[in-house]
């Protein structure tokens, strides 16, 4: 939780974000891996009415989370 508040406060989001340590929400959206490694790296835009907007995944390119996320955030307006 105080990275996902480190990483609010310098970015100014205006926005809750989730911090998931039992990897529960994780294993709810599909996204755990078994065993011990983290899981897969996944970014979701989800409305104030509690609908997955944007779905978006990718191992090793951080740039298309924020590209399709901000698109998405843009799109709710």
């Amino acid at each position: 939780m105080d990275r996902q508040k480190e990483f609010d406060d310098t970015n100014n989001l205006g926005f809750p974000l989730l911090s998931d340590p039992d990897r529960e929400v994780a294993k709810a959206f599909g996204v755990k891996r078994l065993g011990p490694l983290p899981s897969k790296r996944a970014t979701f835009v989800i409305d104030t009415d509690r609908r997955v907007v944007k779905a978006i995944s990718s191992e090793t390119n951080m740039t298309t989370h924020a590209d399709q996320a901000l698109e998405a955030l843009r799109k709710m307006v």
